[in-house]
């Protein structure tokens, strides 16, 4: 496939936060470009929004069925390859079930859906689409996140006995959502988010991060969740202890009530002979420590990382790379996936390297588990995945 790969979005018009930043991602790369798109739910806004992108004004569409029907009919050689999905959780499930079934690729934002049993059915219809399906946990992008995996799949750490994995914030201390703000309020309102509001917009991430970087699996959980500010309807603080699958324990904490914190993201995983220590606000460094030797300090885009973090940097040492680059690793992954697919050839073990539909059931069993366990008083919980 001698060409950009050409993608369809749904929501990230005007008014929308994370839907500029998916855009962003995808043209750092100029492997992807966006041809059409159902921007808002609101047509006219859906429209104005495309204009805004200098699409054409046939490509703007009112809905994202419309988008999906006229697409199709378009030739092959014009048609988008597949459909980004920007929205709030509870129109995540509708568009790529609809896209998947018309035969596109999809990528998503994260959770993957509005609850566990639509993830479910969506990975019935993943598997009988037989297309591609991604989800946009974008702190696995990260150089020295890959790097990590790879030294714990190496056995460098020894077995994994401990992680501790936090993402606190603190934009929601106060009922921000009461103000009109919109990001607040669609997060906070359980009709659009879920059954869960902190857990699932950023607990997701810390145990999305920890599975990825450690290969391991939560068996169970026992989680303590609050809704600290009154009058909020869905949890802003989160507190979890956790079983892995290799007897490994861990500590999650995520929280949007702590005050000064931004997206203070950080993981620390701890072997029999070695650990790593890893903060998204200074992604560049990661520290390895060792039981019989002196720390190591480990810095993105030198020669000594490994294939996995030498194909995640784009800039030589000391030059900054962060969060729209990991962002865009996931996009670039995700579009060499796409031309091995559609060229019937094998890709490249790096352009598999991007969450899953399997990792969106696992994201969104995790919150359901940390719901009941927290209703149960923080009673033991195995995710049902």
């Amino acid at each position: 496939m001698n060409r950009k790969i050409r993608m369809g979005m749904v929501g990230g018009g005007r008014g929308a936060f994370i839907g500029a930043v998916h855009r962003i991602a995808a043209a750092i790369d100029q492997q992807i470009e966006l041809v059409c798109g159902a921007f808002s739910s609101d047509p006219e806004r859906s429209k104005a929004s495309g204009a805004d992108f200098f699409l054409p004004a046939e490509r703007c569409y009112g809905t994202f069925q419309e988008m999906i029907e006229k697409e199709k009919a378009l030739p092959v050689g014009e048609r988008m390859d597949f459909v980004a999905i920007v929205t709030p959780n509870h129109m995540h499930f509708p568009p790529a079930k609809l896209a998947l079934e018309n035969g596109f690729h999809v990528l998503s934002d994260k959770p993957a859906c509005f609850d566990l049993a639509e993830s479910k059915a969506l990975g019935e219809v993943v598997k009988a689409s037989g297309r591609l399906y991604g989800l946009t946990h974008n702190y696995t992008g990260y150089p020295l996140v890959k790097e990590a995996r790879d030294m714990i799949k190496a056995g460098k750490l020894g077995k994994i006995r401990k992680v501790v994995v936090e993402y606190p914030q603190g934009w929601l201390a106060t009922r921000l959502e009461a103000s009109g703000q919109k990001q607040a309020g669609w997060r906070t309102d359980p009709s659009q988010s879920g059954a869960g509001g902190c857990v699932g917009d950023i607990g997701t991430h810390a145990e999305n991060l920890a599975e990825y970087i450690t290969g391991l699996r939560i068996s169970e959980l026992a989680a303590d969740i609050t809704s600290f500010v009154e009058g909020r309807l869905l949890d802003d603080d989160v507190n979890v202890l956790l079983r892995f699958d290799n007897g490994a324990k861990g500590i999650l904490h995520s929280s949007q009530i702590s005050v000064g914190e931004e997206n203070n993201l950080n993981i620390r995983v701890y072997g029999e002979i070695g650990g790593i220590e890893w903060h998204q606000r200074e992604p560049n460094t990661m520290l390895v420590k060792w039981l019989d030797q002196p720390m190591q300090v480990y810095r993105t885009a030198n020669g000594y990382l490994g294939k996995n973090a030498a194909s995640a940097s784009r800039t030589p040492p000391a030059h900054p790379e962060g969060y729209l680059e990991a962002f865009a690793n996931i996009y670039k992954n995700f579009a060499n996936h796409i031309r091995a697919f559609e060229s019937g050839t094998t890709p490249d073990e790096v352009a598999l390297d991007y969450p899953k539909i399997e990792d969106g059931i696992r994201g969104m069993a995790f919150i359901e588990a940390v719901v009941a366990s927290s209703k149960g008083n923080a009673a033991w919980t195995r995710l049902d995945v």
